[in-house]
């Protein structure tokens, strides 16, 4: 028995992990395909080290949905722990009584060994609750699950069942074949202890008593068959692994350790072509500006593709898809993968080599990213192709997204879909030419007028007018920098200064700060766009040229500190400034507004009995981590109860505003903007609430449209600015507002 153990144990081994390091090398060629890193990742040991702690070992991210992340937990931390069962069966097949150095002795080994198998098992029993409940053939798009590969999903359940169990019955026939015995075995009964740490594997113990009645020799060849046949279980795992969406088990390590965490969000990349950031004002003739091909990508960013899981979580969360758009983060990601491993053939191929290639697989050379592949409303997946003809991605999915950073926040292998998104809107606007229509109107405002209305500067000073105080405008004076006494640079912003219903929170906060004594100066008809749009858009030659405009501006005038309104603006200037040599200590009036009431600078003494829920923006919130400063805004204003929605915080559903969406029509699937009005309304509050005016705008426009269609009681929309001017000087407070729709673009 010894010989054929140790014969088959061997042969299956080096067969299967010859296997599997052959795909790997052949996906790691893949890989080298793409561009290379950029510069701006995780490049210190201690930063890797710190993400593998929390994202990985802690599973941070996964037990945000506790049901699920408790499961998954369970089956990670027991595979981590049955590794060292692993070690035990390799060894066993050289020595029966291996045991491992130092702790193989110890009863304790054997308990949490057997403790953790347990766990897999009835963490594989919750799995397969969880796929059942939310089968797609139950719940059509809705699920999370839809668009997934379901048959290797319930594979590897199967496989994870059968790795668990092979462990446990090795075990138990261990323990009758070398004549260890129960909990009460002491040293004294036993002197020689052979494989003392199955003393405390209690399931192992359960299942030799089984056993026990077959006798010793029995025992002895099912120790062996029970042994080759987990490790043949194990191997091959080992093999599917590197063939399917499981390979995130081994992907996840390198994903996770050069992931822009925990600032994915937050400020956009500059363009990057062969790891250096394209120059504008000078670009190379070969420079790549954005990806047009798979090749295209980072090599990080094909480690995405093959790190997804496609468990859907961004899916569930991606409010164009939850209102039925063409647009699955996750199916995005899936058909990028696709693509990438059916043109692998001709990326690893030498040119020479590539004329021998099947005309199909030469074909895919061709066959752009984004085009038009035929999408139907009534075939959501048809929007992604792995081989074309016309192809891979319909460019409506591309454009459907608000880049509201969901899907990054809640990806449990920290994949970066809002960044891939980008450099396609980019290649597809500086290369091709090709963007939504309705887009040009804006794109030739900020080009012209330096706003998307196309007011122009001489109306950015509108909003101060009626103001019982003095704005101090920068430069009125005559003064060349921003005098010593001034506490901040009150960033207007486009909405804050153009459009109407903002222009009632621009008041508020300038009220406001006159009211704590805070001094401050705008920069009046010196201002323009952030660029914000522009650059989400993919626009980001206009970006650049507007961001550089306002960094002159703001670096002549010696700007420090800046307040902003614009939850867009607030994440441009900054996150995104220093990217272009500006670098300011930015704060959100939302923030400001808290430490001001905080510090007693800012008294609010009237009563306002009102109900209100608060919207969180996705720039503020999800981008940049502000959740609470608004919130105490809202509770300390007296008599004002606060009620949160359904998703809040991290988990807050999109206005539909972002990505540029704000500037373009909604004509695919129902309207973002409704599916959160609708939720705040069940709310049942007299105000909603929000801190961007961008939000303001389409749930006002949702409310208008729910009254329209007969809704019949009054509910208000309004920045968190003019609730807290209520309560503080109400004497300066504007009658609430109707709902209405937003300013037109002209």
């Amino acid at each position: 028995m010894y010989w054929i153990r140790l014969v088959l144990g061997v042969l299956m081994t080096v067969v299967a992990l010859g296997m599997a390091g052959r795909r790997l090398g052949y996906l790691y060629r893949v890989g080298k395909a793409g561009q290379p890193i950029e510069p701006v990742r995780r490049s210190s040991t201690g930063e890797m080290v710190k993400a593998e702690a929390v994202e990985v070992a802690a599973q941070r991210k996964l037990l945000r949905w506790t049901g699920p992340g408790l499961a998954h937990a369970a089956v990670f931390w027991g595979f981590c722990v049955l590794l060292l069962t692993v070690l035990e069966a390799f060894g066993a097949l050289f020595d029966e009584k291996f045991q491992l150095p130092v702790v193989g002795n110890w009863p304790i080994l054997g308990f949490l060994e057997d403790l953790f198998a347990l766990l897999c098992i009835a963490a594989v029993i919750a799995f397969t609750i969880i796929r059942i409940k939310n089968s797609p053939k139950e719940e059509g798009r809705k699920s999370r699950f839809f668009g997934s590969h379901l048959g290797p999903a319930w594979f590897v359940l199967f496989m994870i069942f059968n790795v668990v169990w092979t462990v446990l019955f090795t075990r138990g026939a261990q323990i009758n074949a070398q004549n260890v015995g129960g909990f009460s075995l002491s040293a004294a009964d036993n002197p020689d202890g052979p494989l003392k740490f199955l003393r405390g594997a209690f399931a192992s113990q359960w299942i030799a008593q089984l056993f026990e009645p077959l006798g010793h020799r029995a025992n002895e060849i099912l120790e062996t068959v029970f042994l080759l046949l987990g490790l043949a279980v194990l191997l091959g795992f080992t093999v599917f692994v590197t063939y399917s969406k499981h390979l995130h088990i081994l992907a996840s390590l390198p994903n996770v350790a050069y992931a822009r965490r925990p600032r994915a969000l937050g400020a956009a990349l500059p363009v990057y072509s062969n790891g250096k950031e394209v120059d504008f004002e000078d670009p190379g003739e070969d420079d790549l500006m954005g990806v047009g091909k798979i090749e295209d990508f980072t090599w990080k960013g094909l480690l995405d593709f093959a790190t997804c899981t496609e468990c859907g979580r961004c899916q569930s969360q991606c409010p164009a898809w939850n209102t039925g758009k063409p647009l699955s983060p996750k199916v995005l990601m899936m058909g990028l993968r696709d693509h990438a491993l059916a043109k692998a053939p001709y990326l690893t191929a030498s040119e020479e080599a590539r004329e021998s290639l099947p005309d199909d697989v030469k074909a895919l050379a061709e066959v752009p990213l984004v085009g038009a592949t035929g999408y139907a409303e009534d075939n959501p997946l048809g929007a992604y192709t792995a081989t074309g003809p016309d192809a891979v991605i319909d460019s409506d999915v591309i454009w459907s997204c608000t880049t509201c950073g969901a899907c990054v926040e809640q990806c449990p292998v920290d994949i970066e879909h809002v960044d891939h998104i980008l450099d396609m809107r980019r290649h597809q606007m500086l290369i091709e030419s090709a963007f939504p229509e309705e887009a040009s109107v804006m794109l030739n405002n900020l080009e012209h007028s330096a706003d998307p209305w196309g007011r122009g500067a001489s109306k950015r000073l509108d909003w101060a007018e009626g103001l019982d105080f003095e704005v101090r405008v920068f430069g009125m004076a005559g003064e060349d920098k921003i005098p010593d006494d001034v506490d901040y640079l009150f960033w207007v912003g486009c909405a804050g200064a153009l459009d109407e219903t903002a222009q009632r929170t621009t008041r508020a906060v300038a009220t406001l700060l006159h009211e704590a004594g805070v001094e401050f100066m705008v920069l009046g008809d010196g201002e323009s766009c952030t660029g914000d749009p522009a650059r989400r858009i993919g626009h980001e030659f206009l970006f650049q040229m507007l961001a550089k405009q306002n960094v002159e501006i703001l670096n002549e005038a010696g700007a420090k500190r800046i307040v902003v309104t614009c939850a867009h603006c607030f994440n441009t200037i900054a996150n995104e400034y220093p990217q272009v040599g500006g670098t300011y200590d930015v704060i959100h009036h939302s923030t400001l507004l808290a430490q001001l009431v905080k510090d007693k600078r800012l008294t609010p003494v009237n009563r306002v009995e009102q109900s209100v829920t608060y919207h969180d923006p996705c720039y503020l919130g999800r981008h940049n981590r502000i959740f609470t400063p608004p919130r105490e805004v809202l509770l300390g204003i007296p008599g004002m109860r606060v009620q949160e929605m359904e998703r809040t915080r991290e988990r807050s559903f999109c206005c539909g505003a972002g990505g540029a969406r704000m500037w373009m029509d909604e004509n695919l699937g129902s309207r973002i903007n409704l599916n959160r009005t609708d939720e705040a309304l069940a709310q049942q509050t007299d105000v909603v609430a929000a801190a961007c005016p961008f939000c303001i705008t389409m749930l006002g426009d949702g409310i208008a449209q729910r009254q329209a269609e007969g809704l019949t009681r009054q509910v208000e929309v309004t920045d968190i600015a003019e609730l807290l001017l209520r309560s503080v000087r109400p004497d300066q407070a504007p009658e609430p507002a109707e709902p209405a729709g937003a300013t037109p673009v002209s």
